[in-house]
């Protein structure tokens, strides 16, 4: 007569955990990624030019660093001339690291809306194309959840519809070294001060820095 088959309880657990990594929704995937070292998070956005969300975000309390970067489109490891030449479909937008605990992501999203024109399709002010589209790209499925009851808030100061994506992130690509710190390392280019001052300028009155 045959004993009956005894299986430890550690290969069922291990078998167990296996199914249940199969069956995880992609939200709580997204959820276990955007867990940084130290309790940061992470925020994707695209307004125009990153080279302007950058130093803006930059300023704000609470954010570890800012990088820019490409995301939202087809094309692996892309290029600012292949992004810029509308052949990839990415958007323009940066990674921001930020501390929960001291800045929100609700917070985050505010200052978004309110330092670019989230009403005009695929440009900002001169900056023309599709990589300049405003968009809001989650890394998590609370982060999508704030971003609409965000956006839906903000059409109230708005005339026009807002045309601001929102996208799961995919994949973020960081742009070419010489796009990082542009504002802080370029201050007196043309772009710096015809663009991007402004609105640094303007954010700092907001926050009371100058």
């Amino acid at each position: 007569m045959k004993k009956p088959v005894r299986w430890g309880l550690a290969p069922v657990m291990v078998g167990l955990s296996l199914a249940l990594a199969q069956d995880e929704p992609p939200q709580m995937k997204a959820e276990h990624q955007n867990r940084q070292p130290g309790g940061l998070e992470r925020a994707t956005f695209g307004g125009g030019c990153f080279w302007c969300l950058e130093a803006v975000y930059q300023l704000v309390d609470g954010v570890k660093s800012v990088t820019s970067g490409y995301a939202g489109g087809h094309t692996a490891n892309p290029t600012y001339q292949a992004v810029c030449a509308g052949q990839t479909g990415h958007a323009e937008v940066i990674q921001v690291a930020f501390d929960p605990r001291a800045v929100t992501y609700e917070r985050l999203l505010e200052i978004l809306w309110e330092v670019h024109d989230p009403t005009t399709l695929n440009r900002q002010g001169a900056d023309v194309g599709t990589q300049y589209r405003s968009i809001v790209l989650y890394h998590d499925e609370p982060q999508r959840l704030a971003a609409e009851r965000s956006r839906t808030a903000a059409q109230g100061r708005w005339d026009r519809p807002i045309v601001t994506e929102l996208q799961a992130l995919t994949k973020f690509y960081p742009a070419e070294a010489y796009h990082q710190n542009y504002y802080r390392n370029n201050p007196s280019a043309g772009y710096c001060q015809a663009v991007i001052r402004p609105k640094v300028d303007k954010f700092k009155r907001q926050l009371g820095k100058e």
